[in-house]
């Protein structure tokens, strides 16, 4: 993978807030949307979710799931040429009384601020997203399969 298409990875990544999440069910797969924030170094990605949540439990009964991000479509575009990612990876839920907690919330809602008023809520918990591998499309003829430290060396070149 040359140094355009990491800007290209990296762009997208830092460019949208918002993801499908895949997680397993007790039913077989689901699909949802989710806010992310993704740590300076891609090393994790910040969920801040509802424990009313069908992915929430989902997730804390099988920490396994998939982050997809895709650049936005535009009118008359064939959407099979878009960038789009999907990130593997597992899912820790992150102590309140740890000096990484209060870390992944300013990091979050620098990212996000209108989400400051959900962590009055007791029902919210922030999960970190560790990627184990990442499937970048960036367009037709395009597609790379990215291991966590290929991941971190593009977040590092792209700063």
């Amino acid at each position: 993978m040359n140094l355009q298409e990491q800007r290209a990875l990296a762009s997208l990544i830092r460019s949208q807030r918002w993801a499908a999440l895949a997680t397993q069910g007790p039913n077989g797969p689901e699909a949802s949307w989710v806010a992310y924030a993704p740590e300076p170094s891609f090393e994790g990605f910040l969920l801040h979710v509802s424990t009313l949540a069908a992915h929430t439990r989902n997730l804390l009964a099988d920490p396994r799931a998939g982050l997809g991000i895709s650049a936005p479509e535009q009118t008359g575009e064939d959407p099979q040429t878009l960038a789009r990612l999907t990130i593997q990876g597992t899912v820790t839920a992150l102590a309140k009384d740890t000096e990484a907690y209060q870390e992944a919330v300013r990091l979050y809602q620098t990212w996000l601020p209108a989400s400051a008023p959900r962590f009055e809520f007791s029902d919210f918990l922030l999960l970190r997203l560790t990627p184990l591998r990442v499937r970048f499309v960036g367009g037709f003829a395009r597609a790379y399969t990215l291991d966590v430290t290929s991941l971190r060396a593009a977040a590092q070149r792209t700063n």
